[in-house]
């Protein structure tokens, strides 16, 4: 067994950490590349064919001899001899992008697109790392969708298993390579790159879909919303999807519309008979003096599209009663309720617990407000309904309305961005909704009070097992406008 130097040429350098020549101990030729090849991956293959016989387009020296011409691969070694490496090579520098990839591609398995579908069967994750308007073109079935740019930002929220095996994809298998070694360096212990990328996985007939995705406006509308993981894109579009009902144009309604506006609700109804009237500026904030006379629902369809054009308003100009009360509520996610008062109050809480849907509730009164979710099909736990709290509604002596006892014309916007927050929270899924509580808010202490809300075994509407009783028209038994 002889020491010998084997010269490596700059194209394959990469391969060797740079180095320009490496020390092997061998017999012959063909056992000195061999041992080259094992000491450093990927380099064996590009001198060598799978039938073991030197590249065409390779030449191999010992000294001065092309070994072609003397015993080939068997050509043998003596102490101290010297092997050059000799590829064929047309002028120029190579790109050090080219070096690069050469070097990812030595030290990331590689997998063809058939070897990844076989794989993703069996647990692997399949992760599309193009970017949106390319994932819009088709993305394999099932894989994870998340930008070169972000993805060492949120892989670990996508990916939580480190130990999980990732097969990354690109379009073409380039930027990938990339993105599986910043994997790598998060410490992902099998990751493997898709050769082709998404080209070839299209071009050998393997399973891909159109995914949906946020246009270019919308990706820069909600912008903030998709660098947050508990929305994201997928959260996004849910939002998109989803259909809110608000009771009421009104105090509270005015600031949860805008907001529910601004954050995509796709689709949002607002219930309201009443006209814009001059004492509603200085708290409804969807309304302005020139509109004044005007439908409040119309008055609210106006700002609300001159804020987000992608949503559409529903009008409903009509007042709630038991006859439209479950017509209204039909195809709707959730209800906000907003209205101003008592007999509303208690239809949209029976209607609510009879179609199974969340009723986000607020109400203010002076320097005071309320803010709770009354939803007794909540799955993670039973809720009250609003009855289990208050049975019956107040006489109208002890229930003055704000017309009567006045408001703090900032407090409805507090108690109803509070609403806002709670219904995104239900649409998305995420946190812990209002459910069997409620935020108690004294804006003249500056404090928040949390109450716990127990639902009532024995509520008439609620209560398990038992049949919905039916509404009850409250009109001539309290107030019309209460608080």
């Amino acid at each position: 067994m002889s020491s010998v130097t084997v010269r490596i040429p700059t194209p394959l350098r990469p391969f060797t950490g740079g180095a320009d020549q490496v020390y092997v101990q061998a017999r012959t030729v063909g056992e000195a590349l061999t041992a080259l090849g094992s000491a450093h991956s990927g380099v064996l293959e590009r001198v060598m064919d799978p039938g073991g016989e030197l590249r065409n387009f390779v030449n191999v020296y010992r000294g001065r001899d092309n070994v072609r011409s003397l015993n080939g691969l068997a050509t043998p070694l003596a102490e101290n001899d010297v092997i050059s490496i000799v590829p064929a090579v047309a002028g120029g520098a190579r790109k050090g992008k080219d070096r690069r990839l050469a070097e990812l591609r030595a030290n990331i398995s590689q997998v063809t697109p058939g070897e990844a579908v076989r794989l993703q069967g069996k647990g692997a994750a399949v992760l599309d790392v193009r970017e949106a308007d390319e994932v819009a073109q088709g993305s394999p079935v099932g894989a994870y969708r998340l930008g070169r740019g972000y993805l060492e930002l949120r892989a670990e929220e996508v990916l939580p298993d480190l130990g999980r095996t990732v097969l990354v994809l690109c379009a073409t298998g380039a930027r990938s390579l990339f993105a599986a070694e910043g994997l790598q360096r998060l410490g992902y212990r099998d990751v493997r790159n898709v050769t082709g990328g998404f080209a070839r996985w299209k071009n050998d007939g393997l399973p891909f879909e159109i995914p949906r995705v946020l246009d270019v406006e919308a990706r820069e509308r909600y912008s903030r919303h998709l660098l947050m993981p508990e929305v994201g894109e997928a959260g996004q579009l849910k939002l998109l999807d989803s259909k809110v009902l608000l009771i009421g144009a009104g105090g509270l309604g005015s600031p949860a519309a805008y907001y529910l506006a601004a954050a995509g609700i796709g689709t949002i109804g607002i219930v309201d008979d009443d006209v814009v009237d001059r004492t509603n500026l200085q708290r409804q904030i969807l309304h302005t003096d020139a509109r004044v006379g005007a439908p409040k629902v119309e008055s609210a369809r106006q700002a609300l599209e001159a804020l987000n054009p992608s949503v559409r308003v529903v009008a409903h100009r009509l007042r709630l009663d038991s006859s439209n009360v479950e017509e209204t509520f039909s195809g709707y996610d959730l209800i906000v309720d907003g209205s101003d008062n008592f007999p509303t109050r208690y239809l949209v809480n029976d209607a609510c617990v009879k179609l199974g849907i969340a009723n986000v509730h607020g109400a203010v009164y002076r320097f005071e407000g309320q803010v709770a979710v009354f939803w007794p099909a909540y799955n993670k736990r039973r809720g009250p309904c609003y009855r289990c709290l208050y049975p019956e509604p107040p006489p109208p002596e002890l229930a003055p309305s704000c017309a009567e006892a006045g408001v703090l014309g900032i407090l409805p916007g507090v108690i109803g961005l509070l609403e806002a927050v709670e219904a995104i929270k239900i649409l998305l899924g995420v946190g812990e909704p209002l459910v069997g509580r409620m935020l108690y808010y004294d804006a003249l202490r500056a404090s928040f009070t949390e109450l716990k809300l127990d639902p009532d075994p024995a509520c008439r509407y609620c209560g398990e097992g038992v049949e919905f009783p039916g509404y009850v028209d409250y009109e001539k038994l309290c107030s019309v406008s209460n608080a």
